[in-house]
This record gives C-alpha cells, structure tokens and sequence, in this order.
C-alpha cells in the first residue's frame, strides 16, 4: 500500500471515528434527559416539514417538543415550524450535504432541554449522505412520496437499510403517477426486513393516525405517564 493511500484510510479511519463518538454523546444527552429523538431524511420536496407539523399537533399538550432544522441555506422550514410555538434551531450545513453529529451537538448545547420529551431532527434532503451518519437518534425515518418514483429503495439500498420506518408519502397522487406500492414493499425489506412501511397523505389525512399512534408507542418508556394511542399497525 502506497504511503498517500495509507495516510487517507488513516484520516477517513479517525473521521469515523470521531463521528461514532459524537453520536454517542448525543445519544447519552439525550438517554439522561429522557428524550426520544426521530432523525427523518428523505428526498427534498417529500414532505418532511409537513410530516413534523402533523407530529407538534399530535403532541401539543403533552410533553415538549423541539426541533432541529437542517437545510444548505436559509430558515424557511424553521421560520415554518415556529410558528407552532415551539422550540427550533436551524443548521445550516453550507457545503455538507448532512447534518454532521458535531453540528447537531453543538445546536443542543444552545438549547433549553429542560421540558423537551421529543426531540425531531429534520435532516437535509438527500437519500445518500444522512445514510452514512447516525446522529445518536433512537428512530430513523425516511420518507418517500409517490412523485420520486417507485425504484428508490433499488437505487439508494443504504437509507433504507438503516431506517427504521420508511413513510410513503402523498399517496393521494397515486391515480396520477406511475408508483408501485408493492414493487416499493418488497425493495424496502429486502434491503431492511424489519423496516416499518406505512403509507399516508398529509393532504386527505389518510395513514396518518396510525403512523402518529406509532411514534407516540415509541417514546412511551422515556415519558412517565403519557398516555399512549393504541390500535396503530405498520403497512
């Protein structure tokens, strides 16, 4: 092995590594504050932002709830998601196309955590970088609306590989565009066979109430008497 060749498997060795221990640092924070945190990715445009609005209304009243932002530039989903009173900050990655462990830990280092029982980390829109990067979270979800095409799960196997959900969105569109819901199923768990698939429309509200129900079940163990939905199935 030649010296240069060395010398990089060297760096990209440590840079894994220091990101490893970041995300375990999160994820102690986070276990000692008892906050149940969601790491959702996708494709821009598929309805990430939306899918958070519907998680604050589920959850106004019954613990706090904060927000990470992460976009390349500007606040827009941020100033979007204050607007339901809650609290945000926004990471803004210039040039990464992921939110980096080390940005997400410093982002909380400047918050308030003191009420937050939920924690929901909206990642940049990318079906490639996120996949690579834990961010000490206790759920993945990656969201995949009808209008990108039913052979993602083939093309980019590692987010599927290691979400745990996978959230198909804007299915009111189905009559109108070519997707295969089955085709999408059967890629999914072949790339992660214990994922969760549920499919929904933000806009008619169908699938939404059994996909609420199951985040809520999640965090059930980390928020002392939260009274739980029940009745929620994966598709």
């Amino acid at each position: 092995m030649e010296t240069g060749e060395k010398k990089r498997i060297e760096v990209e060795r440590s840079i894994l590594q220091s990101v490893d221990a970041t995300s375990r640092a999160i994820r102690s924070l986070l276990a000692e504050r008892g906050i149940y945190a969601l790491n959702i990715v996708s494709s821009p445009g598929s309805g990430k932002t939306t899918l958070i609005e519907a998680l604050l209304a589920r959850f106004e009243g019954k613990g706090g709830v904060a927000v990470i932002e992460g976009d390349i530039e500007t606040e827009l989903d941020a100033e979007r998601i204050r607007k339901h009173g809650v609290q945000v900050r926004q990471i803004n990655t210039r040039s990464s196309c992921h939110i980096q462990p080390s940005q997400l830990l410093d982002a909380l280092g400047g918050m308030d955590l003191s009420e937050t029982r939920l924690l929901i980390v909206e990642n940049v829109g990318n079906l490639v970088c996120p996949a690579e990067v834990p961010l000490g979270e206790d759920k993945r979800i990656v969201l995949l609306s009808v209008t990108e095409g039913d052979e993602k799960p083939l093309k980019y196997p590692l987010i599927f590989r290691t979400s745990d959900l996978l959230v198909v969105t804007k299915t009111d569109l189905l009559p109108y565009v070519k997707f295969d819901m089955e085709r999408v199923r059967r890629a999914a768990r072949a790339a992660n066979p214990g994922v969760e698939i549920f499919d929904l429309s933000a806009f008619t509200g169908v699938g939404m109430p059994a996909f609420l129900d199951r985040i809520e079940s999640f965090g059930a163990a980390k928020w002392p008497g939260l009274s739980t939905a029940t009745g929620s199935t994966g598709m």
